[in-house]
């Protein structure tokens, strides 16, 4: 049987190898030029070679996101890159624009996804795509189960990519004005301001001055605000569809954001593709345990309703757990070296989250704070603040891209 690819986003070369690590199939990502993730890193051409090559080495795969909308003047420099992802080898290309489809058809063999941005959500329009030379068409979030079912029935002959996890827009699939009209920051250009997260009233024409709230909150609403998608619960029924990707959003996170939701849906994955698929409760404990919005099915048990926005609350953030330190190094004699991301003290309990969905406690041994070098000893230290290395001595067994992290 032929198993579904879990794809994970990449915004930087860290995240990069997190994602595998932690069981990604393929990563996409963003190289410097015509992606939509302005805030991320991203990536250098040399980081992007290398990133193929590394993958590659593992039997796994890259997608470089060319999903602009571009104006005339990015258009000239478009072929001489497109030959350049091709040439280091990358395994295909995420296109949202008709210009820039015609372009990497035009100057190279690369294998060609159709972003979510073409909003495509009926069968015709995916078989208008595989008609023109696309392998892969990343599916409108506005669909149901039934009607990927259905464009999976009438186009048996084209990779379907949905995605699984993630922010969600207001706006169909992505294709949003408010950040460019209200900031001049351009959501299609990859710069958008999220102006949709705002907090919002309205103003009655003859009343001047007076904020009305949109829903009746004294607090005023984020009536644009939606929830994050979360399909963890029913991720068997999307599986029995067909569909040959499963997408994670999330390029501007960070690295246990990525490294969990990865090694959740890995492990419900292998689960389905084991004969005895059974929900496990423990999947949504660990999606819940990274910095989210509530949790919402989207579109795909039809058409949300109140439920799924985030009416009253901006930053309606939670997590249950708070990524600590990551094992930079495993060296001789039961030592590591951690890289500290928040502050953390001696004698603490922690878990250490590898890849599988199990999890483990230990307790935080005595520190020695590294140099930059991270070759040489300073001090004993009794709490390690963020951006520094440490040295600690346990009797457990770590390995490298292991995280630490403690309950909040």
């Amino acid at each position: 049987m032929k198993k579904v690819e879990l794809l994970a986003p990449v915004g930087n070369m860290e995240k990069f190898k997190m994602a595998l690590h932690y069981g990604a199939d393929a990563v996409f990502l963003g190289g410097k030029m015509f992606n939509l993730r302005a805030g991320s890193n991203n990536l250098s051409d040399e980081e992007l070679e290398y990133a193929v090559n590394y993958a590659h080495e593992r039997g796994k795969k890259v997608y470089v996101t060319l999903n602009v909308i571009p104006h005339n003047d990015e258009l000239d420099l478009l072929p001489d890159y497109v030959k350049f992802l091709e040439k280091i080898g990358v395994d295909g290309v995420i296109v949202a624009d008709l210009g820039v489809f015609q372009i990497v058809k035009e100057n190279t063999n690369l294998s060609i996804s159709v972003s979510t941005q073409a909003s495509n959500t009926n069968w015709c329009s995916v078989k208008m795509w595989k008609d023109m030379g696309a392998r892969r068409v990343v599916l409108a979030r506005e669909l149901t189960l039934e009607d990927i079912a259905e464009i999976r029935a009438k186009v048996p002959d084209i990779e379907l990519e949905v995605f699984v996890h993630g922010a969600m827009c207001m706006s169909i699939s992505g294709r949003c004005l408010l950040s460019n009209y209200m900031t001049g920051r351009d959501a299609n250009r990859g710069d958008c301001a999220q102006s949709c997260r705002w907090k919002y009233n309205i103003v009655e024409e003859t009343r001047p001055g007076e904020y009305m709230p949109i829903f009746e909150d004294e607090h005023g609403t984020y009536i644009f605000n939606s929830k994050d998608l979360c399909c963890i619960e029913f991720l068997d029924k999307l599986l029995d569809i067909g569909v040959d990707s499963l997408k994670i959003e999330g390029r501007m996170k960070g690295i246990y954001y990525v490294a969990n939701c990865v090694k959740v849906y890995r492990d419900a994955i292998d689960c389905y593709y084991s004969g005895n698929y059974k929900y496990n409760p423990k999947w949504l404990e660990e999606l819940q345990s990274v910095s989210h919005r509530s949790y919402t099915t989207g579109f795909y048990m039809g058409k949300p309703g109140a439920e799924a926005q985030n009416y009253n609350d901006r930053n309606s953030y939670s997590q249950s757990h708070q990524l600590v330190a990551k094992v930079e190094k495993k060296l001789p004699n039961n030592e590591y070296v951690l890289a500290i991301r928040n502050k953390l003290h001696v004698g603490e309990k922690l878990e250490v989250v590898s890849p599988g969905i199990s999890t483990r406690e230990i307790t935080l041994p005595p520190m020695m704070l590294l140099n930059r070098d991270k070759d040489k000893v300073v001090e004993e230290i009794e709490s390690a603040n963020p951006n520094s290395f440490v040295k600690i001595k346990i009797d457990e067994d770590l390995n490298e891209l292991d995280m630490l992290r403690k309950r909040i």
